[in-house]
């Protein structure tokens, strides 16, 4: 069982039947909607402008440290994060990750390269400097990784979410290394640091995407909320790469620090993460027993 409680809504929406959203949820989704398409109306020409005069842009953390806003989170910061040559290694439990570390930091992201094709989205992930990888072509890690090599040589900080999928803001998936062979050697000057996302209580849970639960149901009921909600942006001490020789010890040293983190926020240790394919095969069971989640 997870360390929060559930309800038969959030057990079916992770299962992939979301429940109807009233007329309420309906309103504020659109209020939230029409405000992400205003700021990315300012953000996106703004930008380019600032790029066209070789001047450095604020506008992609502006848009980011707004959208989070607008999407109801409140992001609060614990810890210093370093500013450049930084290789963040975070957990992983929403989207809404992505707006809250960028808010906190300005990084830039690892993301998968269908993203960069995706509308509105693929811009918004171009304009705050995104590094997008086929996580399948084993044959172009090489290229993935010179690319990851180049972002790092700018001065920009990047982030990875080395679990390689999302959680349920109480768990901890082992940390997976491809993308982490930049730092074999790693870069002249380049730190490495722990970063752990904390939602607090039930919050992580109801607002993780978990299970069978498309991308768009997913938004629609973190959008359609009532109210908002915090996350925690804490940066853990950082170190450095030549300390922990190779792609796994540093893996694995900053799944320690970020487990050392998440139990103490938890308060007891953490239980396994019962994985996205549990809710599909729950529901096929109630479906085969005649029940309902």
């Amino acid at each position: 069982m997870l360390a929060t409680s559930t309800t038969p809504a959030r057990e079916a929406a992770a299962a992939g039947h979301p429940s109807p959203v009233p007329v309420i949820g309906w309103i504020r989704l659109g209020w939230r909607i029409l405000g992400l398409a205003l700021i990315a109306a300012i953000s996106i020409p703004a930008h380019y402008l600032f790029q066209l005069l070789r001047l450095s842009s604020p506008w992609p953390r502006l848009f980011m440290t707004t959208a989070a806003r607008i999407c109801g989170a409140r992001v609060g910061i614990r810890g210093v994060p370093l500013k450049r040559d930084v290789f963040y290694i975070a957990n992983h439990v929403s989207w809404v990750d992505i707006l809250a570390i960028s808010s906190a930091s300005g990084t830039a992201f690892v993301a998968k390269a269908e993203l960069a094709k995706a509308p509105v989205v693929g811009v918004l992930a171009k304009m705050n400097r995104t590094v997008f990888v086929e996580r399948e072509d084993r044959l172009g890690v090489a290229d993935q990784i010179n690319r990851l090599r180049d972002a790092l040589t700018d001065n920009w900080s990047i982030t990875v979410f080395p679990e390689g999928t999302t959680t349920d803001g109480q768990s901890l998936l082992p940390f997976k290394t491809p993308m982490l062979k930049v730092l074999e050697p790693p870069p002249p000057g380049v730190m490495v640091q722990p970063v752990l996302l904390w939602y607090g209580g039930d919050t992580g849970y109801e607002i993780a995407w978990l299970g069978s639960e498309s991308g768009k149901d997913n938004a629609v009921r973190v959008l359609s909320r009532k109210g908002s909600f915090k996350v925690m942006v804490e940066f853990l001490e950082p170190f450095h790469p030549r300390d922990y020789p190779g792609r796994k010890a540093i893996a694995a040293e900053s799944r320690r620090r970020i487990e050392a983190a998440l139990t103490a926020q938890v308060g007891a240790p953490l239980l396994p993460f019962r994985g996205h394919d549990w809710w599909e095969k729950e529901a096929a069971g109630e479906k085969a027993a005649g029940g309902t989640l």
